[in-house]
């Protein structure tokens, strides 16, 4: 049996009870969505409540951080590690379907780990399905109900598999969405990236591109990756 929690350096994260465990997709994003000047944060799709957790601990004192999700089990696992946490009084974590969740308020920044594997068959069990796949929230979903939530100026900030990139780059502009800023992961130097980062802006601006490379070799892990993770990873 696999740990049922994973230790950071400030959290711990408990996901016995979630679908989609601790990954490094979750972890990217958490340390690489900038945080600079947002004074309000949605994660779409929490689960853990990994990247909310990320994000409460690198955003200033005052910021709530909104965390949604449609399953019940991990919404409940969410909450319970937020209650651990030493953000317990700024993190909401929300049991809802994102496609019908409202805010007055709006957000400066929202980020999400999507559903992904949208051409694939669905697994046979439906809490992992919900978990992975785009039967239950679309690309096309996430991009419109994130765009009517969003403050003037506010980002959108993405990890994805980089087969799904050029579907959220067409449906973009349809949106009235730009890209800024674009990072592709490589597990090792030498291979195709295979998860992308990117950061989304009602603003038309240019777009910084650059790539990140997680590991020299198996278990050796680059000092950019590092640096990325040096507040979270007890190992580094």
């Amino acid at each position: 049996m696999s740990n049922p929690y994973f230790q950071f350096k400030q959290f711990a994260v408990w996901h016995d009870r979630c679908a989609m465990k601790v990954g490094t997709d979750g972890c990217l994003l958490g340390a690489w969505a900038d945080v600079t000047g947002a004074s309000r944060i949605l994660d779409v799709g929490t689960g853990t409540g990994l990247v909310a957790l990320m994000l409460a601990q690198r955003s200033a004192d005052d910021v709530p951080v909104v965390a949604v999700e449609v399953d019940a089990s991990a919404a409940g696992q969410a909450e319970e590690n937020v209650q651990r946490s030493p953000w317990a009084d700024r993190i909401e974590v929300k049991h809802v379907d994102f496609k019908y969740f409202e805010s007055e308020e709006g957000f400066d920044l929202i980020v999400s780990n999507p559903p992904y594997f949208v051409d694939s068959l669905l697994s046979p069990d439906h809490q992992r399905s919900l978990a992975r796949h785009a039967s239950g929230l679309t690309y096309a979903d996430l991009l419109a109900k994130s765009v009517s939530l969003l403050r003037p100026g506010g980002h959108l900030a993405l990890v994805l598999p980089m087969s799904s990139l050029p579907q959220i780059l067409r449906m973009a502009p349809y949106f009235k969405l730009s890209l800024c800023r674009q990072t592709d992961v490589r597990t090792t130097p030498k291979v195709a990236p295979k998860r992308v980062l990117v950061c989304l802006s009602l603003e038309a601006s240019s777009c910084l591109h650059d790539e990140l490379v997680i590991e020299e070799t198996p278990q050796v892990f680059t000092n950019q990756f590092r640096e990325l993770l040096k507040d979270f990873y007890l190992k580094f």
